[in-house]
């Protein structure tokens, strides 16, 4: 390997290490990020790791965008192919929650409180829509299929923000599945962040599987999902 390629290598490396390290602060002082602390678990002066992240912002975006394409991964691998919209939400969602049960930390950083001070940058906004995006996906093939339920129709001025951002989409981009799509992502996020957050303490400590599900089966009829 070329000089040159030896040297990418060993800084890749090195990247993702300082995100490491950077990953295990999350879980001790949340978003409250510090380059100095991380350089100090590295062995590393403060001033070495400003060559691999300009600032704190820098590395947080860096962790938000792996955090973004974890979940996304996570949610894409889950979609059985040829089942119907109801089993393949539903397998969605599980998976959603499964990968933020399992990285909790990871998603208070991405679906949590925002961190002071910070404003993502537009890179974020790719890996942040995939899970929206894929949620979207299943309620357009059911809509094509003819597989949605009969609903009223959308009024108010919500309504029109969203014919927008249909139209955004596509001129076949029912306002309907816009809508439906927004629903059931917030629903999702709602449903594992009170989990995860200890809403539900007292009240459902031992098949919070189930009533998962139920929430999700009830946001899917909703959203005209068939049972």
């Amino acid at each position: 390997m070329s000089a040159p390629g030896v040297r990418a290598r060993i800084r890749a490396e090195l990247t993702e290490e300082i995100k490491s390290v950077a990953h295990r602060h999350l879980a001790t002082d949340g978003a409250n990020l510090s380059l100095r602390a991380v350089a100090r678990d590295l062995g590393m002066a403060p001033s070495a790791i400003y060559r691999y992240f300009a600032s704190r912002d820098d590395l947080l975006t860096a962790l938000i965008i792996d955090a973004y394409n974890a979940v996304g991964d996570a949610a894409e691998a889950a979609l059985p192919e040829g089942a119907d919209p109801l089993e393949r939400w539903l397998a969605v969602s599980s998976a959603v929650r499964a990968w933020a049960l399992a990285e909790p930390h990871r998603w208070a950083l991405i679906y949590g409180s925002p961190v002071p001070g910070y404003r993502a940058p537009e890179d974020t906004i790719g890996p942040g829509a995939r899970v929206l995006l894929l949620i979207g996906r299943i309620l357009l093939a059911a809509h094509h299929a003819g597989r949605l339920a009969p609903a009223e129709p959308l009024t108010g001025r919500y309504a029109e923000e969203l014919a927008r951002v249909a139209h955004a989409l596509g001129p076949d981009t029912p306002v309907r599945v816009v809508a439906g799509t927004l629903m059931l992502f917030f629903q999702l996020c709602g449903a594992v962040s009170g989990e995860l957050f200890g809403q539900l303490h007292n009240s459902v400590d031992e098949d919070r599987q189930g009533f998962f599900e139920y929430q999700m089966r009830s946001a899917a009829t909703a959203a005209g999902l068939p049972r």
